[in-house]
């Protein structure tokens, strides 16, 4: 048995979603989304080498060793996959690995507000899943994917680095394509994608101006294109994906945005007031003529009072979410108040109770 299946089995036997291996420490595991130490154990140079290196084969072992940094999919048996990341640091080396779920859940289990399935059905244009790291935007999207897989007969193509759920052909035909193993970046697998009768595209990353831009052409030839942003809102996501062109480009940009823009959900995990996991919460923006002049003009602020009236079409802010997460016990005000945008008016609230 490889040696870092011994870690990988005592952090499930935990319930623990990361494992944390750095050279001088101990391993650390994420519990509920707290950092705690596995044992006393420290790690020395020579032993993580060695875990690490076994894990990862000759192969990527000699790029991780070139490069300083490697991302991969370890899969310890039919029942666990581990998102991987190697990297250098000031004290030497270490590694970072997430649990992937072999289970696909449903929208329905991970309470995904219901406007996510029109999201999904749309004929084309662009879908935006939003939210810091961690905080389950893979697993929002998996249920995305696989709920079009069963409902649907389509081709989609999802362009990963490194591919986590791994789906298999129901009504659909899904190709999963990894970077750099199967295409050598995002654009270059975009750019492809163009070319391969997709209808659906699921972009893993959109870190920069190509990928971004490309997601935004092959939105607009009428594939349907969803994408990931580290963003914690809606109309921060926007102004993100805006940003990122130079000033000349921008007018043009935003002309492209609105007309393909279908959707934003937003997410965030808080921990459960029983102490039983994280719970997710949800903001949506669904796109409309009235998001499309706002985004064109360039007036994103105006993008919060969308939110607050569009209920009728299954938008809410995130705060709103929140709210309703508290008042139903599911998580504490404290909780609320920490991930709140206006911590103000949790404040009020509580402070009266």
């Amino acid at each position: 048995m490889p040696q870092i299946d011994a870690f990988f089995q005592k952090m499930i036997e935990k319930g623990a979603s990361d494992l944390h291996l750095q050279e001088g420490q101990p391993a650390k595991i994420r519990l509920i989304g707290e950092m705690t130490p596995m044992d006393d154990r420290v790690l020395e140079h020579d032993e993580i080498c060695s875990i690490l290196a076994e894990a990862a084969g000759n192969e990527r072992w000699k790029l991780f060793e070139g490069r300083g940094d490697l991302d991969y999919a370890y899969e310890k048996d039919e029942h666990a996959r581990f998102r991987t990341n190697y990297m250098r640091h000031a004290r030497g080396i270490g590694a970072f690995f997430r649990l992937i779920p072999t289970r696909i859940l449903t929208l329905e289990i991970l309470k995904v507000p219901e406007v996510a399935k029109g999201l999904a059905m749309v004929r084309g244009g662009i879908v935006l899943v939003t939210g810091p790291t961690g905080s389950g935007k893979s697993t929002t999207l998996a249920a995305i994917i696989n709920y079009l897989n069963t409902n649907f007969a389509k081709h989609i193509v999802t362009i990963e680095e490194p591919i986590e759920f791994i789906h298999r052909n129901k009504l659909s035909v899904i190709t999963q394509r990894e970077v750099p193993i199967h295409t050598p970046s995002f654009p270059a697998g975009l750019k492809a994608a163009l070319r391969e009768d997709a209808d659906v595209i699921l972009v893993g990353e959109m870190r920069d101006l190509e990928t971004i831009s490309l997601a935004l052409t092959a939105a607009e030839t009428g594939m349907l294109v969803f994408g990931t942003l580290h963003t914690n809102n809606a109309r921060k996501t926007v102004d993100r994906i805006i940003d990122v062109f130079p000033a000349e480009r921008q007018p043009q940009i935003r002309t492209m945005l609105a007309s393909s823009l279908r959707g934003v959900v937003a997410q965030l995990l808080l921990k459960r007031a029983d102490g039983r996991g994280r719970e997710a919460s949800f903001e949506v923006l669904v796109g409309n003529p009235a998001v499309a002049a706002i985004i064109r003009e360039g007036k994103t602020e105006k993008l919060l009072d969308i939110l607050i009236n569009g209920r009728g079409e299954g938008m809410q802010i995130m705060d709103d979410a929140i709210m309703d997460l508290v008042k139903n016990g599911v998580i504490s005000p404290e909780e609320a108040i920490m991930k709140a945008a206006d911590k103000l008016r949790f404040e009020e609230v509580f402070s009266r109770k």
